[in-house]
């Protein structure tokens, strides 16, 4: 507070002084006002939130793992058979080799992810959810069905009324 405001006044910038105010003007005690101003000002640490995907199957992740393992360490070997190249050291042609065989094992680990997700989706099936358009269409369609359904039971109609009301012979 300032010296130009009153030790009564509370400090309409801050909300929790205008709660305790409000509290004071309502004839609530202090302590009450000091509750409604934590009750207030509570917020959890954090907030669930539902996930936006799926968790990936135990063994799709399991072979999703392995393969950043195996890319960071190809990603490494390759580093170090540059640095070993560029420093002249005998180092430089075994790692070279190695960083070549890795790069294979890589894709293959690469490959691994992928072979072991379709197959999951072939053996689990997969939860689809149909797209809006899918959805805008099945719409449509039942709809021209019950126009169909609800035209043959007008003319079902007509011909049990033996024809009356019918102006023309079509």
């Amino acid at each position: 507070m300032t010296a130009h405001q009153d030790a009564g006044e509370a400090d309409r910038d801050n909300p929790a002084d205008e709660a305790e105010s409000t509290a004071r003007d309502a004839g609530v005690p202090a302590q009450r006002g000091r509750d409604v101003r934590e009750q207030q000002y509570y917020r959890p640490l954090w907030v669930e939130e539902p996930a936006r995907r799926r968790r990936l199957p135990d063994p799709v992740r399991t072979a999703a793992v392995r393969s950043v393992l195996l890319i960071a360490l190809t990603l490494i070997q390759a580093m170090v058979a540059f640095l070993c190249t560029m420093a002249g050291s005998w180092l430089a042609f075994p790692m070279v080799i190695s960083s070549v065989v890795s790069t294979i094992v890589a894709t293959w680990g690469a490959l691994d992810v992928w072979v072991t997700r379709q197959v999951w989706n072939q053996r689990n099936g997969v939860v689809s959810t149909p797209s809006s358009t899918a959805r805008a269409l099945r719409r449509e369609r039942r709809r021209a069905r019950r126009q169909a359904r609800a035209h043959e039971r007008a003319q079902e109609r007509i011909r049990r009324r033996g024809g009356a009301g019918q102006l023309s012979h079509s």
